[in-house]
């Protein structure tokens, strides 16, 4: 894809409604981005799953991943003064939620604008004014004066659900992103480079594109995905979380454009060694900045897919700062560093070299 396209491509989805369990604007961008590239089939969980053109049934089947959700809320239930209770639909933490900006679907297929709303600091007590808020003490606020506006003229109610209100800008001048839900649109942003860019290509493998659906509330599509595509392995393009603002240097190891993490280890998955390697040695081979990270905590569909049936599996982060909040940043060197790195890595692969990576000696 060329730049223009890219950069529209990443705002398009990062614009897209699609809180786990509500991903289906999403899967209709995406459905729509890839319909010269291969044929698509869509699930009654949403999960999108792309056989690529040329893929001939008798090579060596590699899956590329990425997921379709955004961490966002739920109306659990309306109040009796039209604010709505609400729980999380993925990892937002508490003190990240107040006074964000949201839209709500409604029983119409409306959005409407509201903000997390809680208690004022004039009413509040010492003790309250110091203490963590925590969601059930949250609400969010449409406008609306009763419990019965909200329900009858907002058509809001129990199971709406609610993404943060975010539109996504691009400043060209220092090649940065803006915006929310790069975890992991900007993955998804990526899997549609791929599959543009080595369209019409010979590969001496089939490539199909599984789109997974609910990962932020358990990796669930991705367990559905790896059991129909059956690959032999499997690479995972995921928005990953910076920590360059708060690690020192020699710790640092996902970082705003410094190129794709390659991640070794989280609390979900090992990555398999031998495949890892071919792949730092490529972008080292391609002079492509990476850097390699061992996590102590989070979790990404590499886990299902790889735990499915023991195939390879490897992630190709791309740097975001903030993530699981409303604000985001990313960069378009590192989304172009990933995709050159895996369309070039998909170029390389065979047979042979895939089965490589399960030998023991």
């Amino acid at each position: 894809m060329e730049k223009a396209q890219q950069i529209d491509s990443i705002i398009k989805f990062s614009n897209a409604f699609g809180p786990s369990g509500f991903e289906q604007p999403v899967i209709r961008a995406y459905r729509d981005a890839v319909k010269d590239f291969g044929s698509t089939t869509i699930d009654g969980m949403f999960n999108a799953i792309t056989n690529r053109k040329g893929n001939t049934g008798e090579r060596p089947v590699i899956q590329l991943d990425a997921h379709a959700d955004e961490v966002g809320l739920l109306v659990q239930a309306v109040r009796p003064s039209g604010l709505l209770k609400f729980v999380t639909l993925g990892g937002f933490v508490p003190t990240n939620v107040p006074a964000m900006r949201v839209l709500v679907r409604n029983r119409r297929g409306e959005y409407i604008p509201g903000v997390v709303a809680t208690k004022p600091p004039h009413f509040m007590t010492a003790a309250e004014r110091n203490a963590v808020p925590t969601i059930a003490e949250m609400s969010v606020d449409v406008g609306s004066t009763s419990r019965e506006e909200t329900i009858h003229d907002y058509a809001i109610d129990t199971g709406c659900p609610i993404v943060p209100d975010v539109a996504c800008t691009y400043d060209d001048a220092h090649g940065m992103f803006f915006g929310k839900a790069f975890d992991d649109r900007v993955g998804v942003a990526a899997m549609v480079d791929t599959l543009a860019t080595l369209h019409g290509e010979d590969l001496n493998v089939d490539v199909v594109a599984g789109l997974s659906t609910q990962e932020e509330v358990g990796l669930r599509g991705a367990y559905v995905t790896a059991r129909k595509i059956q690959a032999d392995l499997a690479i995972v393009y995921e928005g990953v979380p910076c920590d360059d603002t708060f690690e020192p240097d020699w710790l640092s190891q996902t970082r705003l454009k410094a190129g794709p993490m390659l991640r070794d280890l989280d609390t979900t998955y090992i990555a398999n060694p031998a495949f890892q390697q071919f792949t730092a040695d490529l972008a080292d081979e391609l002079h492509l900045p990476y850097t390699r990270a061992v996590r102590t905590g989070g979790g990404q569909d590499g886990a299902a897919i790889g735990y499915w049936q023991g195939v390879p599996t490897i992630v190709v982060g791309i740097p975001v700062r903030y993530e699981h909040t409303a604000y985001n940043y990313t960069a378009l060197s590192d989304f172009q560093a990933s995709t050159n790195l895996v369309n070039e890595l998909l170029r390389r692969l065979d047979a042979k070299t895939i089965a490589s990576f399960n030998s023991v000696d």
